[in-house]
């Protein structure tokens, strides 16, 4: 992909917001923003910003079910939880084979179940998450019931499945590294392999992911504030990086939006709002976009 962005490309939205790790955009243009004061903000068209829930902790990574509500992994508290609109807010799961889940990361709801990363066993210090060693997980969870799909990440983070529904691909943060597992039908996953450079650069911590319609994989990069992109074959191009964090300060995640799905919305857990820019291909489409 022979594409760049400078500074002058990169604007902004949604000033005032607390954490904005992850974000979700809706076909109306509505964006939803994880907020550590609250829950979530829904920022409608017009830009009005409206707090949901009471829920404490790090909310972190955001889906949306069938029925519009929020599902939102909470680093802090180590629970998924499922946000109503009216600000009602209910536990999913908490616990996994009798103990707490730990760090809950990120959550990727598909067309047929639900996908949880846990960063590590070990709940976060002083709000921070910083695995020493490999107990990263994902579960699988089908009408309900939670299955262990995969483990021995060091830090797992964001989760996408390809268009094919041939692998589920992960960011693997301490390792600065992508890796993809075959996804079979039943929802089993097979060995992981590397996806891209091993790592993305010597010191790299990747952190979102988002699929375009091209098949690339899209993703940030804290520790240069970058934006990178994969290629199906596995090339990667850095496409933005900002070392001092002039324009961008830890991006956390990507999301793709507009009505021609190729304005793309950064999370940050250390602005105060916003980025976005103009991608040369459209985004995938996530789940709620077909509900």
């Amino acid at each position: 992909m022979n594409f760049a962005l400078t500074p002058a490309d990169i604007s902004y939205v949604a000033d005032g917001l607390s954490r904005p790790e992850s974000v979700l955009v809706e076909r109306s243009g509505t964006l939803w923003v994880s907020d550590n004061r609250c829950g979530v903000t829904r920022i409608d068209a017009g830009g009005q910003q409206t707090r949901v829930g009471r829920m404490g902790g790090n909310p972190n990574g955001l889906a949306m079910a069938r029925d519009g509500s929020l599902l939102v992994a909470n680093v802090i508290d180590g629970a998924l939880y499922r946000l109503r609109r009216d600000g009602a807010c209910e536990t999913v799961i908490d616990r996994f084979e009798g103990r707490p889940l730990g760090a809950v990361n990120f959550v990727l709801r598909d067309a047929d179940r639900l996908w949880l990363s846990v960063s590590t066993w070990s709940p976060p210090v002083d709000g921070r998450v910083q695995p020493k060693t490999a107990d990263g997980y994902i579960l699988r969870i089908d009408n309900g019931r939670a299955e262990l799909a995969a483990d021995g990440f060091l830090h797992t983070n964001e989760l996408r499945i390809d268009r094919l529904r041939r692998f589920v691909y992960v960011a693997e943060t301490r390792r600065g590294r992508v890796l993809r597992l075959p996804l079979g039908e039943s929802g089993a996953l097979g060995a992981p392999e590397p996806f891209g450079p091993e790592p993305i650069f010597s010191g790299a911590h990747p952190d979102g992911l988002a699929f375009d319609v091209e098949g690339n994989l899209w993703l940030t990069e804290v520790t240069r504030n970058g934006i990178h992109v994969i290629t199906p074959d596995g090339a990667c191009r850095c496409v933005f990086e900002d070392p001092d964090g002039k324009t961008l300060l830890f991006p956390s995640s990507l999301a793709f939006g507009g009505a021609d799905l190729r304005t793309v919305y950064i999370g940050s857990v250390r602005m105060k709002r916003l980025a976005r820019f103009t991608a040369p291909v459209a985004g995938e489409p996530l789940a709620h976009w077909f509900d």
